[in-house]
C-alpha cells in the first residue's frame, strides 16, 4: 500500500470514532483492517499502531484543534472535518516520518475528497497555525 492508501484507511477507521463505543469500536476496527485487500501483515500492523496512537492522544489533539479553530468547539465540526484534523495533527505533532508540509498538503487533499466545498480553506488554516506555532526544532520539515 502507498503512503496515501495507509493515510487514507486510517481517516475511514478514525472516523468510526464518531459512531462506536470502545468495545464495539475496537470489533469494527479489527474488522475493517481485515477486509483491506491490498494491506499485508506489516501495513496491518502499521495502521493498528497509529490508530492506537492517535486514540491515546485524542483529547490532547482535540485540544489542540479548539485552541485554533477560534469560536468552534469540537461538537460542532463537521465529522468528517474532525477526522481530518485529527489525523494531520497527529502526523505534525506525534508522527516524525512525516514532514509536516505533506502532512498539511495530504490533510487538504483529503478534505477535498471526503469534506465540504469549503473545508480545504478551514483544514489548511487551522494546520498552517498549529505548524506556525511548533518550536523550531519541531517543525519536522517546514521552515
Amino acid at each position: 500500500m502507498t503512503r496515501r492508501e495507509i493515510r487514507e484507511n486510517l481517516y475511514a477507521m478514525l472516523f468510526q470514532i464518531n459512531f462506536h463505543d470502545e468495545d464495539e469500536l475496537q470489533e469494527q476496527i479489527g474488522m475493517y483492517i481485515e477486509d483491506i485487500e491490498k494491506a499485508s501483515e506489516k501495513n496491518r500492523a502499521e495502521l493498528k499502531k497509529k490508530f492506537a496512537d492517535i486514540c491515546d492522544n485524542i483529547e490532547e489533539i482535540d485540544s489542540v484543534i479548539e485552541s485554533k479553530a477560534k469560536g468552534w468547539t469540537i461538537d460542532r465540526i463537521a465529522k468528517a472535518e474532525l477526522t481530518v484534523l485529527r489525523l494531520a495533527i497527529f502526523e505534525i505533532i506525534y508522527d516524525t516520518e512525516v514532514p509536516n508540509k505533506v502532512a498539511i498538503n495530504e490533510a487538504v487533499e483529503l478534505a477535498k475528497k471526503y469534506c465540504a466545498d469549503k473545508a480545504s480553506g478551514f483544514v489548511n488554516g487551522i494546520l498552517a497555525s498549529v505548524v506556525k506555532e511548533l518550536p523550531k526544532e519541531d517543525t519536522n520539515g517546514t521552515d
